[in-house]
């Protein structure tokens, strides 16, 4: 058996080689991390906050804000919300979403003399019916997004905003 001799030149070439690699796996690490820490956190989706008490809840649409805590990466800050809430003919409660479904503007309840009792979105003449219904023939080509709700003592708590699907 004969030894295999290394040469100078393969030393350095694989000292140098392996010390590359090694920093470039330093450098990717942190990058790779920053990628996919979003997916390895839990999700707030699930969060309901407190909005309003059921007693001031009518059966004319309202607008309610609350502010809820929003983190993108590393920065934290406080982001307002907003609904239509209301109880609907079978006693229970709707909350919609404002965001008109065509371009993201906000919709506001009986606010055009023309239609009165509808959601109408002043951007471009988007209209909804009370359960936030899109009309047919106005552009939001889907209903309004429906908040996630539960009631627990006399309180009114909302989640996420839902999309309903479909549409006129």
């Amino acid at each position: 058996m004969s030894k295999k001799q290394v040469s100078r030149r393969q030393f350095l070439n694989y000292t140098l080689t392996g010390v590359g690699g090694f920093m470039a796996a330093g450098m990717l690490a942190p990058m790779v991390r920053f990628a996919i820490d979003p997916v390895l956190k839990p999700s707030a989706s699930g969060e309901m906050h407190p909005v309003v008490e059921v007693s001031k809840i009518t059966n004319t649409p309202q607008r309610f804000e609350w502010e809820v805590k929003q983190q993108d990466a590393w920065y934290e800050s406080m982001v307002q919300k907003s609904a239509w809430v209301y109880v609907d003919k079978n006693d229970e409660i709707v909350a919609l979403s404002p965001i008109c479904t065509h371009l993201g503007c906000v919709v506001d309840w009986s606010s055009n003399e023309q239609y009165p009792d509808q959601f109408y979105c002043p951007c471009h003449g988007g209209r909804y019916t009370k359960d936030g219904v899109n009309v047919p023939g106005t552009p939001p080509t889907a209903p309004l997004p429906i908040y996630e709700h539960k009631v627990e003592e006399d309180m009114l708590y909302l989640g996420r905003a839902h999309d309903r699907g479909g549409g006129v």
